[in-house]
């Protein structure tokens, strides 16, 4: 007997051949009687893989719809990458919708009634491709409670979460300590830290793992050398000069992102003051450009790739039933370049 295919199916079911397609990928909807008349027939039929008819009894189609915020943010390629990784070891779809939200909304990202529109119309289109789960993607960690409604539908974040949500992250807190626990390595004790925004919790994390490392490296501490940025690189120019221009000025900065690093050196340039001879320097996020840079930026680089897995892995193991292993924060590594001396090679 020769084996089964589509085409069987359609004639079996009365319908097209473009309708069993439809039915069997979840791509389109179907109405509800012309569905079961195909499962029907691939039961009967006994079209092989089985897990298929097996997955249409459970409602399942193997899709995963992904919502990102803004695809141009540097986040967001390297999470989505991870989570097509899974994807492909697990023979899923992925159906991705791109928010827009800076060329919508600009940064005014706590202004939640701003952009849930955009939000619920892409959870709409993602049910209507039928699905089996959503994971969402934040620009940046924040509280997303109450932006959508997942109809029911398992939903994990990341970069981002909600009280009642999986949500993936990594340890900023962690980051920022091993960041400083390099510095001291190199000698150093009067370190600067130019934070991001103080309504960012990767800034407040950041800045409780610089104390931490404050604290337990007995470092002296003065609040001239804590500096409020805002992630954008006049930011960064505009407080190095400040420390700088400091009585005592310090021998390395910590600064929470590459973009601002870009400021620090040109207000060092402008200086005379020569990184890392003169002064140490390490950034956040291991941004394509930092490697470009001169000297070559030493940074902290984030697990995003991991983050997209973990967030598809979960969601799946909720979409299966199936028991996952307790979760585990993805860790930073520390990427070592160019911009850091140890103090004794250089004073």
């Amino acid at each position: 007997m020769s084996k089964t295919s589509i085409k069987h199916i359609a004639a079996k079911a009365n319908v097209s051949i473009a309708t069993v397609s439809y039915v069997l990928n979840g791509t389109r909807n179907v109405r509800p009687e012309t569905r079961q008349r195909v499962v029907e027939a691939i039961e009967e039929l006994n079209y092989k893989p089985n897990d298929i008819a097996k997955s249409l009894k459970l409602n399942r189609t193997n899709t995963i719809g992904v919502i990102a915020e803004d695809v141009t943010v540097f986040n967001a390629p390297e999470i989505i990458d991870g989570i097509n990784d899974f994807g492909d070891r697990h023979d899923l779809h992925i159906l991705l919708v791109n928010l827009r939200l800076n060329k919508r909304i600009g940064r005014n990202f706590a202004d939640i009634e701003a952009y849930r529109k955009y939000a619920s119309n892409a959870v709409s289109e993602l049910l209507s491709k039928q699905v089996d789960g959503i994971i969402y993607i934040g620009v940046h960690t924040r509280d997303l409670t109450g932006l959508i409604d997942a109809d029911d539908k398992p939903i994990v974040y990341t970069y981002g979460y909600t009280r009642d949500d999986i949500s993936i992250h990594y340890n900023d807190e962690q980051a920022s300590y091993e960041a400083m626990s390099h510095l001291v390595e190199k000698g150093h004790s009067r370190i600067a830290v130019i934070s991001g925004l103080m309504d960012s919790i990767p800034s407040r994390q950041r800045l409780n793992g610089y104390y931490r490392a404050i604290t337990d490296f007995e470092l002296p501490f003065d609040p001239l050398l804590i500096k409020m940025g805002d992630w954008e690189r006049e930011s960064g120019y505009r407080l190095t000069g400040e420390l700088l221009s400091l009585p005592e000025p310090p021998t390395a900065i910590l600064s929470m992102n590459d973009v601002m690093v870009v400021g620090v050196l040109q207000a060092a340039d402008e200086r005379g003051v020569k990184v890392p001879e003169d002064l140490s320097v390490i950034g956040f996020d291991n941004r394509e450009f930092s490697d470009y840079l001169r000297p070559r930026i030493t940074t902290m680089e984030l697990p995003l790739h991991e983050m997209g897995y973990q967030a598809i892995e979960s969601l799946y193991n909720v979409i299966n039933g199936n028991e996952s292993a307790p979760l585990i924060m993805p860790e930073c590594r520390l990427i070592e370049r160019d911009s850091v001396a140890a103090v004794n090679d250089v004073r």
